[in-house]
């Protein structure tokens, strides 16, 4: 009798599982995705057929190919290490200690964006001492300053899905100074983010070619422009390659952040967008 009873107690304590609804998709969605897609596979389509698959061969044997792109990858080195070590902190304590002024750095954030980038590049050649005239390196300080909208928002989206000031109040709590909490706590969760901004930095240093043709330096978008007078084919396969690499880091960031999100149950971060999944339990 007694183990009937007991069983009948443990068969009550189990609920049942609730059953899972298939999510479903409104048509509309369907045929606004599709269109997109005919939108902008038709062009790609249109350049693969124009250039050929031979062309993308060509192109590393190209003269100034290797040099171009070399000279890019350094301004997207020096761009990304200038623009994460300048947004990182300063968004980090905007968040945390003055909170009141995040719309005031939205404003002058956004302004890269409403400033044309021959009225910038003309300005800061007007103002730059000559030791910095003679070199690159000057277009690197400048595609900071275009990087900034991008990385600022990529940021702000990744500590907008993080309890900062728990996180920052338990570490301190446990010892922690400010350079062992930055390290050990803030960035491991905001990777996602960083990797976001990232990589849109480096795609806007890959595909910035107004500053660049007005400095007088050949970076790879302003040889593609060049070499597009000689060969169309070619430099419309070299578009194309850069374009291609830009996707393959852009579908590495959603894959990583997606990975994340599902281990950790945490934020996820897709480029510039923030979702947060909460477990209920």
């Amino acid at each position: 009798m007694a183990a009937v009873i007991g069983d009948e107690l443990a068969g009550e304590a189990v609920p049942p599982r609730p059953h899972r609804k298939r999510r479903s998709y409104p048509v509309w969605r369907w045929i606004i995705l599709v269109l997109t897609a005919v939108y902008f596979l038709i062009p790609l389509y249109a350049a693969l057929r124009f250039a050929g698959i031979a062309s993308f061969g060509q192109v590393v044997h190209q003269t100034g190919f290797s040099d171009a792109l070399i000279l890019s990858l350094k301004l997207a080195v020096i761009t990304t290490v200038l623009t994460m070590a300048l947004m990182v902190p300063t968004t980090i304590y905007v968040h945390l200690r003055l909170p009141g002024l995040r719309r005031l750095l939205e404003s002058i954030t956004i302004l890269p964006i409403v400033i044309p980038p021959v009225v910038l590049i003309v300005g800061v050649l007007q103002v730059a001492p000559g030791y910095l005239k003679s070199t690159p390196y000057l277009l690197g300080l400048v595609y900071v300053i275009l990087a900034m909208p991008f990385a600022y928002r990529s940021l702000d989206a990744g500590l907008r899905a993080l309890e900062l000031r728990t996180l920052v109040d338990a570490a301190s709590s446990l010892g922690a100074g400010w350079l062992s909490t930055l390290w050990r706590v803030i960035l491991p969760n905001l990777r996602t983010a960083l990797l976001s901004a990232t990589v849109l930095t480096v795609a806007l240093v890959l595909g910035e070619f107004t500053m660049a043709s007005l400095d007088l330096y050949q970076t790879f978008p302003v040889w593609i422009v060049a070499f597009d007078q000689t060969s169309g084919p070619v430099s419309t396969a070299a578009s194309l390659l850069a374009l291609f690499v830009t996707w393959l880091f852009l579908l590495l960031i959603v894959t990583v952040g997606s990975r994340r999100a599902r281990r950790t149950g945490g934020a996820q971060v897709d480029l510039i967008s923030v979702t947060r999944r909460d477990t209920v339990r």
